[in-house]
């Protein structure tokens, strides 16, 4: 596949990177910061240094590819719009491009608590992560309203490790039993996984070691 990887500089976004590669797709890591924070040369790697909120720059960089990755990051205290403001740029350029498929990163709140409610609307739901829990919940709107084939991966704390492949996963509710930690590297293991089979698209997914 030809792959653009959005927030590729970060935790999980170098670990797409190296696993694409590894896995024979052609990625482009798209960038403020990507020829100083990956320092690799490969042949089926292309650096883009770019603005997420330019939507000129973000639609040349998604044009010819079949999949988009999002591990877009940013502060918890709910004043960085980077996972909004770029996810609905990406989204408004995937439509101009006619691309339809995308594995996104959200946040463990905007899984499900019950049928009707979610975990960031409970009364015990950690306050200081309340803000950025919003955020990704308007991410997730964003990517509902599309009629994109989405996927909105919602981990628990993401730890910096490599791949080890064992992890468990379910639609819209955290999974059992939720160990509150995904490795970095699991955690790209699986939404690169998820392009091939499509188990989860147009849901949410809970994730654990």
């Amino acid at each position: 596949m030809n792959l653009i990887i959005f927030g590729a500089t970060g935790m999980v976004g170098k670990q797409l990177v190296k696993q694409a590669l590894l896995t024979g797709h052609h990625v482009k890591a798209f960038g403020r910061n990507v020829f100083t924070e990956l320092n690799m040369e490969e042949k089926k790697l292309e650096l883009i240094k770019g603005a997420l909120f330019d939507e000129g720059e973000v639609s040349n960089a998604i044009k010819g590819c079949d999949a988009v990755l999002s591990a877009l990051g940013g502060g918890f205290d709910g004043n960085d719009k980077t996972r909004t403001l770029g996810i609905k740029n990406i989204i408004a350029q995937m439509k101009k491009n006619t691309i339809k498929r995308i594995v996104a990163i959200g946040g463990l709140g905007v899984l499900n608590f019950d049928e009707t409610t979610l975990l960031l609307e409970q009364e015990d739901y950690p306050k200081e992560y309340l803000p950025v829990g919003l955020e990704h919940k308007k991410a997730y709107e964003y990517l509902k309203e599309s009629d994109l084939d989405w996927t909105f991966v919602c981990p628990p704390n993401i730890i910096d490790y490599e791949v080890t492949g064992v992890y468990i996963t379910k639609a819209n509710y955290a999974p059992e039993p939720n160990n509150n930690k995904i490795y970095a590297g699991d955690l790209a293991m699986f939404m690169l996984n998820e392009l091939g089979k499509n188990e989860y698209v147009k849901s949410k997914v809970g994730i654990s070691n």
